[in-house]
């Protein structure tokens, strides 16, 4: 069977969890709807055994040693195979187990990207109360700067056809990458939704720098509004 989906997974020291989250993906259903499966994991300069196991558990392994969030998911958008891609973090946060519906979404709806809200059913404890302000603030700007109806402008995981990603001028190698692919898809007219989850909390030690990570996230906002309004994108 070709293959026709790509989960691109970055990662960073997460041999903790990234034998589980892997096995969470369900190949097998996803096969008997007639996809073929091809599960990539960016190894993000590890240093411990995250690459070995996650080849272990069946996923093709992906090297980019330059360290940024956006890096790891260029890298693995430029070797997928498959006309959709999907997504999620290697810390067993997201639920993949959810991607036959979120698939089945993309094709009945004709959609070309969807995006996940881990706010509307949000599990106690999954994220933590800073980070849920930080991303209650940025989700906020996105809206008022953008005119983005989304609740969750920071989530993760999406599901989105390949093919549109030559439209989407995405400068962010780092954690931005995540917030400004959602704003090129939404503002460049993709027919895009977004889908609750349950997100979990995450296994292993939090990456996220929440100050820094949250200031670079604004700043980025702004200097994309800016330059939206230089091109007269409105």
């Amino acid at each position: 069977m070709p293959v026709e989906i790509s989960v691109v997974i970055p990662a960073l020291n997460e041999e903790g969890a990234i034998m589980r989250t892997i096995l969470e993906i369900p190949v097998s259903e996803l096969g008997k709807m007639g996809y073929g499966v091809e599960v990539i994991v960016v190894d993000n300069g590890s240093t411990d055994r995250t690459a070995e196991l996650a080849l272990l558990a069946g996923a093709r392994v992906v090297s980019e040693p330059r360290m940024g969030y956006g890096l790891a998911y260029k890298a693995g958008f430029a070797r997928s195979r498959g006309s959709i891609i999907a997504t999620g973090d290697a810390d067993s946060s997201y639920p993949f187990s959810g991607l036959p519906a979120l698939v089945s979404k993309l094709e009945a709806g004709n959609l070309d990207f969807i995006t996940t809200d881990r706010i509307s059913m949000l599990r106690a404890g999954a994220i933590s109360r800073v980070n849920l302000v930080g991303n209650i603030i940025l989700t906020f700007l996105v809206r008022s700067l953008f005119g983005v109806n989304i609740r969750d402008s920071q989530s993760g995981m999406w599901v989105f056809r390949k093919g549109i990603l030559p439209r989407l001028e995405i400068a962010s190698d780092g954690m931005a990458f995540s917030q400004e692919l959602k704003l090129e898809a939404y503002t460049k007219g993709l027919r895009c939704a977004e889908v609750p989850i349950a997100y979990r909390k995450r296994v292993g030690k939090v990456k996220l720098r929440t100050l820094r990570d949250g200031l670079s996230n604004a700043i980025s906002l702004l200097r994309k509004r800016l330059s939206y309004w230089l091109k007269g994108l409105g």
